[in-house]
């Protein structure tokens, strides 16, 4: 055994544990593997460990990665970091999922590239949940307005809520960020039956995605903890 799949082994019984400890079942959370400077051949252990979902965090550096692989069956490429506008049409092509999408204009950019290609795109709302100037996401005041715009996209699904809480050690200082992002879907759902779609919830990376599964994650975004520290050039908190 590889030590990617030691570690993916690892990962996968940290989410069983922390989704029984909630009573939840561990097939409702979907370890997401973020490949963020990780080199194909790597990626290539992963999947031969039973990876299939992928998380890059920019669109330029995706690219290749996922051409090299469009011929591997049943992958899926998710989108985490933040998009800029100049970029949608592109991330429209490469990948099946989007969780960044932080206002309408971003969703509009989307749905024009999509609806190009006759292509239907799940993706998610990044909810900004503090006020970090490296952090992007919608605020508070923009969350309805965008969500009622998603009437207007055809080629857009809007899947449920993403979000990025301030980087800790202490991985229980991101409960509250968690909480309230569920909470958040909870309401958004009470107001208006089906706005989320299948109501994910994208939330908790390494060092806190337990933690997060506890508050209802569906979707986890683990790269460190998968695949070890990034290139020396990497800087920012564990994915």
């Amino acid at each position: 055994m590889t030590d990617i799949a030691r570690n993916i082994q690892e990962i996968r019984e940290r989410i069983c544990r922390a989704a029984l400890s909630s009573n939840r079942p561990a097939e409702a959370v979907t370890l997401l593997a973020i490949t963020k400077t990780i080199p194909v051949e790597t990626i290539d252990e992963a999947i031969a460990a039973g990876l299939s979902q992928f998380g890059e965090n920019r669109v330029q550096e995706a690219e290749p990665k996922i051409v090299h692989f469009q011929a591997t069956p049943d992958l899926k490429w998710h989108l985490v970091g933040h998009l800029q506008s100049n970029k949608a049409a592109l991330a429209a092509r490469l990948f099946d999922f989007v969780h960044s999408v932080d206002s309408i204009r971003i969703a509009e950019k989307l749905h024009q590239a999509a609806q190009e290609m006759g292509k239907v795109l799940p993706i998610l709302l990044q909810i900004k949940l503090e006020e970090e100037e490296t952090k992007s996401g919608a605020h508070s005041e923009e969350i309805r307005s965008i969500i009622a715009s998603m009437a207007e996209f055809s080629a857009l699904r809007l899947n449920g809520l993403m979000t990025i809480p301030p980087y800790s050690e202490d991985p229980e200082e991101a409960r509250p960020y968690f909480a309230r992002l569920r909470k958040l879907s909870e309401l958004l759902e009470s107001e208006q039956a089906g706005c989320l779609g299948q109501r994910h919830l994208s939330m908790g990376m390494s060092n806190d995605f337990e933690v997060a599964i506890q508050e209802g994650a569906t979707i986890v975004r683990v790269g460190t903890a998968l695949f070890g520290n990034r290139s020396s050039g990497w800087s920012g908190s564990p994915i």
